[in-house]
């Protein structure tokens, strides 16, 4: 039988079987490209860059954690280890069984609490103000408020004692939210001023045709809006009124004294200072903030990068 005759039998020609069987062979997966080697010199010190840094935040906070697991006698040994070799509790359970650091705690949730509320509150009209409103002085006035900003805060300090005597607010919580106010309101102030600049104009001359009135407009249209920029300012006045220590001993009493100075008072003494318990308190007291931005990670990256662009 010939070739021509098998082809038309249906059988395959001898010569198109081995060029198939090429081309089905030739099918291999494309190759992955190669990294050249400055591409890799870069991503090698990129990551090593992270690690550095990486180590350089945690390991403070390891020391911590050490420091607080040990027994007295092993924190002041020389040369330090970096792993103990005897871990003890007891530091953490008499933090739990001192009422007085209780009581500092809940004064600092108090005051933190409502310093965030009042600085969102405050900020969310101005920052509102600013943005949507055109008026005499506006400028001036947010050029007053981010100058506040250059001045130290200690220097506040003997204006606001002397105002705060003179009304016999001293050792009150209105003092210490008062005081924590006028340093974490201009940064939300600005804060929020960018985020309320994204908010189109035409948004607003829609409601206002629909008959919504300034007011309804911003509670009902533009706070949803900006909410991101607030939750991030409101955690931003939180950490600040949690975490100062020379407001809050200046202008505290003993009922209302919060954590910051509380611990120093507990802790730190004329003759000697209870390291292995200061920094046990230290990783308890922690752990609310810890836990707010864990909570509201995905608020505060929202709030701080809404107003970077203007639409």
């Amino acid at each position: 039988m010939t070739t021509a005759q098998a082809t038309a039998a249906g059988g395959a020609s001898p010569e198109a079987a081995p060029a198939g069987a090429g081309r089905a062979a030739g099918r291999r997966p494309a190759a992955r490209p190669r990294r050249r080697p400055d591409q890799v010199r870069s991503s090698v010190a990129a990551w090593a860059a992270v690690g550095v840094i990486g180590l350089f935040g945690l390991l403070p906070m390891y020391w911590m954690l050490v420091t607080a697991l040990s027994p007295p006698g092993q924190a002041f040994r020389f040369p330090p280890r970096f792993f103990p070799t005897e871990i003890t509790f007891a530091h953490f359970r008499a933090f739990t069984e001192n009422d007085k650091l209780f009581d500092y705690m809940v004064n600092s949730v108090i005051v933190a609490g409502l310093t965030a509320l009042l600085s969102v509150v405050v900020s969310t009209y101005m920052g509102y103000s600013f943005s949507k409103f055109r008026y005499r002085g506006r400028r001036s006035l947010m050029n007053f408020v981010l100058a506040s900003q250059m001045f130290p805060q200690a220097l506040l300090l003997i204006t606001l004692y002397a105002v705060f005597r003179q009304f016999d607010l001293l050792g009150t919580y209105t003092a210490l939210i008062l005081s924590f106010t006028t340093f974490t309101m201009p940064l939300c102030v600005w804060m929020l001023k960018g985020i309320f600049d994204t908010v189109p104009d035409a948004l607003l001359e829609a409601a206002a045709i629909d008959g919504a009135s300034r007011w309804r407009t911003l509670h009902s249209i533009v706070a949803p809006l900006a909410a991101p920029g607030m939750i991030a300012a409101g955690l931003f006045a939180f950490v600040r009124g949690w975490n100062d220590f020379i407001f809050a001993l200046t202008l505290s009493g003993d009922d209302t004294m919060t954590l910051p100075p509380g611990l120093v008072n507990t802790y730190l003494g004329e003759f000697q200072t209870a390291w292995p318990a200061l920094m046990a308190a230290s990783l308890i007291v922690s752990v609310p903030v810890v836990a707010a931005f864990m909570f509201l990670q995905r608020y505060l990256v929202g709030g701080l990068t809404a107003g970077a662009v203007k639409s």
